[in-house]
């Protein structure tokens, strides 16, 4: 996977999802993936340093996907070289009954990184139009003023919801935060092999619910609300990744090559200068030290 242009894998006009392969062509070996994905983790984690010392910028993470995509074994390889100080994960499910007494953005601002840290959103504020844009009657659960059915959820809603999303990114970037989300493009061939895995492998049995054959038999209305979400909020300052999900090994490689170039773009990410005067006295400082030997 040498040379990759990591740009063409951002979403800069509309797409088509059918039309994105799910699987990267590539003639590196899975050992080969491992080491680059190494290399990467360690430099992605080096930066990270810098901007822990530094306290600039957070950097925000979305991962979405249909489920056995790769999302939570994705964050666990390729995050394993960061000190534990600097990165969070979220991992946001049905809401809770206090979530669903505030707006549905609420918990997903509760979760924002601190200057210097990652927080990686493994499923996003994205869920509330993807997840309830198929499942519509989900929406009643928040209470909202304006919706009393079903048939309020409407394309007028749903414009205005992509609205406060985007909203919220440039809110969040405009403070700091590095904002980058990542769809992870399976094919539905693959995940139906992922799935069986799950049944035929005792140890992995404890993954698979009857709930995810229900929602796979909605593929194509998931597929069409990804493709749509996609193209309404990828934006300059929040850029949507589409990476072929087939081949785990590849697809971590990939993600981490947009990470490690989307920092670098960054040059003002470095490691704070020493006072003056602490910087002028170090030799004092240095000679009190070893005279207590």
């Amino acid at each position: 996977m040498d040379n990759i242009n990591t740009d063409a894998y951002k979403v800069t006009q509309p797409i088509a999802l059918a039309a994105h392969a799910t699987l990267i062509q590539t003639d590196a070996t899975e050992e080969q993936l491992e080491q680059r994905l190494e290399e990467l983790g360690k430099k992605i984690a080096k930066i990270q340093e810098k901007m822990y010392a530094q306290g600039k910028y957070g950097v925000l993470i979305g991962l979405q996907g249909m489920d056995t995509s790769g999302k939570d074994s994705l964050i666990r390889e390729v995050f394993k070289e960061f000190n534990v100080r600097g990165v969070v994960v979220h991992s946001f499910k049905q809401p809770t009954e206090l979530e669903l007494k505030h707006d549905y953005l609420w918990r997903h601002y509760l979760a924002l990184p601190e200057r210097g840290k990652f927080a990686i959103f493994n499923r996003t504020h994205y869920e509330n139009v993807l997840v309830t844009r198929v499942h519509p009657e989900y929406i009643l659960g928040e209470n909202l003023p304006d919706v009393k059915q079903v048939s309020d959820v409407n394309t007028a809603f749903w414009a205005r919801r992509f609205a406060q999303i985007e909203n919220f990114e440039n809110h969040v970037v405009q403070n700091g935060t590095i904002v980058l989300k990542f769809f992870l493009h399976l094919s539905k061939e693959e995940q139906r092999q992922r799935l069986l895995r799950r049944l035929e492998e005792e140890k992995h049995n404890w993954k698979f619910s009857p709930g995810d054959l229900k929602e796979r038999a909605l593929w194509e209305d998931y597929q069409r609300c990804y493709e749509d979400a996609i193209n309404r909020t990828s934006t300059a300052v929040a850029p949507w990744y589409v990476i072929p999900a087939d081949n785990k090994d590849a697809a971590r490689v990939l993600f981490a090559e947009i990470l490690l170039a989307e920092l670098k773009k960054y040059k003002d990410i470095d490691e704070p200068e020493l006072d003056d005067k602490v910087k002028a006295n170090i030799a004092e400082y240095r000679k009190q030290l070893t005279s207590e030997q």
